[in-house]
């Protein structure tokens, strides 16, 4: 699915998770992460609104890289900054 991922990162295919529940799923397992780890999510579009979600409630506690840029499948890796 990732060739550039971690196996060590936890994985959330968000296309397999109910709409009303993905934004919660995201969160809550970015905060459940111990500082310095990453987990990366799959998507069938740009999850562009997201980001500006995590740059409103967690400015510069994230870091955000696109593994996988489209067209038809993105992969973002999410990295808790350490405090």
């Amino acid at each position: 699915m990732c060739s550039h991922c971690d196996n060590a990162d936890p994985i959330i295919d968000v296309r397999t998770i109910a709409p009303r529940m993905r934004h919660a799923t995201i969160f809550m397992t970015f905060e459940a992460l111990p500082d310095g780890e990453a987990f990366v999510i799959v998507n069938d579009h740009d999850p562009v609104p997201l980001w500006y979600q995590f740059n409103t409630q967690y400015s510069g506690k994230f870091e955000w890289i696109y593994e996988h840029h489209g067209p038809e499948l993105w992969q973002v890796r999410i990295r808790k900054a350490v405090a």
